[in-house]
């Protein structure tokens, strides 16, 4: 009898997909296939990459938008037990700029895909990557039962494609289970974010700007706990249910910047700016992540400074190439 899982990860180009996928291939009853709009990444941000044998990987680029048809019919071709979707727009200024864009990827596409999915045989489990700023400003600590009341586009538009996949659910047992992790951070994650952007500047000697001065709180977890816990939700999830990943508590943003600039060797003073807060920027992300920790076993292990420390040196390990790309988010529609 052939035990090997056949598991289909969108987004395995994103910072969170790829680490998803290098979690899948330590497991050999794992097949994987990733598919993301772009051509397969460097191991400068693909951490699968640095792997002797991808055997059991394959990748394919193709968009959610522009090549529907080739997607489902690769999808109804391979017939994948499992999808696991972390493909999305998935930044929160720029959604401001072109909302259009961000409904178009996490909604009207994602429509298509499981309007498709919902009449096929084979899947067994759709994974949903959501995000926790669904909620909006979180005053307290947030459960999974929390009302929506999204703050940005991009929370709307995310906010939207739940709801529309628990239509899904309810009306014809589509098999959605959603995650929402709190604030992803590690190796091989987008430049442009706090913590490898703090790094980046005192490299190369610039000013770190501190939106607000830093004093949102967020919940900072590291991208393998979060991957052990979709890959948890995947395999032992209850259908139907929605789990949060998070730590326990949350810290400043002015906290970790100032981590990150005192292991460099730099004064805090001296590193950063503060400057306006940007629109609808919430003030926290607290969530609670019993559920995860009960019924799966799922807890996170790795401690926020030893996970910052593994950051800084994935930046110097690579820093020839990472100091010749772009530090600002580029918007691709």
């Amino acid at each position: 009898m052939n035990s090997t899982r056949k598991v289909v990860v969108l987004g395995a180009n994103s910072f969170s997909g790829q680490d998803f996928v290098d979690l899948l291939l330590d497991d050999p009853k794992y097949q994987v296939i990733g598919i993301s709009r772009s051509p397969e990444r460097s191991a400068v941000f693909l951490r699968y990459r640095i792997r002797s044998d991808l055997g059991r990987y394959r990748y394919h680029a193709l968009d959610l938008n522009h090549d529907a048809e080739d997607l489902l019919q690769l999808l109804d071709v391979e017939r994948p037990e499992y999808i696991v979707n972390f493909a999305a727009q998935s930044e929160v200024a720029p959604s401001w700029d072109w909302p259009e864009h961000w409904f178009q990827t996490n909604t009207v596409a994602l429509a298509r895909l499981v309007n498709h999915l919902r009449k096929q045989d084979y899947l067994k489990r759709y994974i949903h990557i959501s995000s926790p700023e669904v909620y909006g400003n979180c005053h307290g600590t947030v459960f999974e039962d929390a009302p929506l009341n999204p703050s940005t586009p991009y929370a709307a538009s995310k906010a939207a494609a739940d709801m529309l996949l628990d239509v899904y659910q309810k009306q014809y047992g589509f098999p959605v289970l959603k995650v929402r992790a709190t604030n992803v951070y590690g190796a091989r994650q987008q430049l442009f974010k706090i913590i490898p952007r703090t790094v980046i500047y005192i490299r190369l000697g610039k000013r770190i700007p501190l939106h607000g001065g830093g004093r949102s709180v967020k919940s900072y977890i590291h991208v393998r706990d979060v991957s052990r816990g979709e890959a948890a939700v995947m395999e032992h999830g209850q259908v139907g249910s929605l789990y949060h990943l998070s730590p326990v508590g949350g810290v400043a943003v002015r906290t970790v910047v100032k981590s990150i600039v005192e292991i460099l060797g730099k004064s805090f003073e001296d590193a950063v700016d503060s400057v306006e807060e940007r629109p609808g920027q919430d003030a926290a992300y607290v969530i609670d992540s019993t559920r995860a920790r009960t019924e799966l076993g799922w807890s996170p292990k790795m401690e926020l400074t030893t996970g910052i420390e593994e950051t800084v040196r994935w930046i110097e390990d690579y820093w020839q190439q990472i100091a010749e790309m772009p530090l600002e988010y580029l918007h691709k529609s």
